[in-house]
């Protein structure tokens, strides 16, 4: 039997509705939203019992569902992701958390070879609702494996939902709406800002999971951003104004699939448009965003659509991570560049 959908009236809110939260207890908060409005929903993954996950984003959950339903696992991604999908096909909502992005790897076949596609497979009759947990991206001084920027892997994946949080109340609100998703959800978390404030209304009414936002207005030029560049995307424009510049600034949101609508209507009005992203630019999110721009806004377009991403290599050693990650300057020069074309 399928298990019901969460319904959030039933789940316990806080005592106080509008909280400043960092991004890590809004994820917390979320997971303990879900877990108490629908008992079919299960956590799993390394260490995110007893010690609460390396970030804490699990932090007392085992302690007050128990560990059937926040269950340590083995060292193993290929295991965890092959455990949801059976528990998955028995009706229960699998939560599977990913301790950093490169040890997606090991479980890169069950997720693309069974979690996508199993759906499709049995015409239907089976539903894949598990969302993957993916702290993701640079910029906290680790080793290599830790720092990676894999979402374009499962973007280009049929079959796969992907979605990426930039602030505490998107990720209260988009954890649960993932877990309520009938369809798997890679969802991507920008673990440098996992302590970024910010306010939450946990009695609000959440906007569409899978739908881009504008942030800021702006009539020069557009940013384009996810994850953690959103926090980048939002400091250039700000230090733009200072010269007279005004740009717009849209969080993505969702990667797959990508809702552009937003950013074709910004795109005729500004003329320009500079994507940002951490990962590398080849055969990336961002240029498959210039791709559809330069298609559906040609006429409308002043200047080529430029990208400020991070290079094709590696990640690099941790010491040189800053010059690898794209800063205000890169972004800043970018619209310049733009600007002056």
């Amino acid at each position: 039997m399928a298990a019901p959908t969460m319904d959030r009236s039933t789940a316990a809110a806080p005592a106080t509705p509008v909280q400043t939260l960092t991004i890590s207890k809004a994820l917390n908060m979320g997971l303990r939203a879900a877990m108490e409005a629908n008992p079919k929903v299960i956590m799993m993954g390394e260490d995110i019992g007893k010690l609460g996950g390396v970030f804490r984003i699990t932090d007392g959950l085992q302690k007050d569902f128990g560990e059937q339903r926040v269950l340590d696992t083995p060292l193993a991604e290929s295991g965890i992701i092959g455990t949801a999908v059976g528990l998955a096909i028995r009706g229960y909502r699998p939560v599977c958390e990913i301790q950093f992005d490169g040890f997606i790897f090991p479980g890169f076949d069950q997720i693309v070879s069974q979690v996508a596609k199993l759906h499709y497979r049995t015409q239907g009759k089976i539903k894949m609702p598990i969302v993957i947990r993916v702290p993701f991206g640079g910029g906290i001084g680790a080793v290599e494996h830790h720092s990676e920027s894999p979402e374009s892997y499962f973007a280009h994946t049929a079959g796969l939902k992907v979605v990426s949080c930039s602030n505490p109340a998107d990720a209260y609100w988009m954890i649960q709406q993932a877990i309520d998703c009938d369809d798997p959800v890679l969802f991507f978390e920008p673990k440098r800002r996992y302590y970024e404030k910010g306010e939450v209304d946990t009695t609000a009414q959440p906007g569409p999971l899978f739908q881009s936002r504008v942030l800021r207005s702006g009539t020069d030029a557009t940013l384009v951003a996810y994850g953690p560049m959103v926090r980048t995307a939002l400091d250039a424009a700000g230090a733009a104004a200072e010269d007279g510049t005004s740009l717009e600034v849209i969080d993505l949101r969702t990667l797959s699939p990508l809702d552009l609508a937003p950013v074709f209507e910004s795109v005729r009005r500004t003329g320009r448009l500079v994507v940002v992203s951490e990962a590398p630019s080849e055969s990336s999110i961002a240029s498959e965003i210039a791709a559809k721009v330069q298609q559906e806004c040609f006429y409308s377009l002043q200047a080529p659509v430029l990208r400020v991403t991070g290079f094709d290599t590696p990640y690099p050693p941790s010491k040189l991570e800053e010059e690898f990650l794209p800063d205000l300057d890169r972004v800043l020069h970018a619209v310049d560049r733009s600007l002056a074309w």
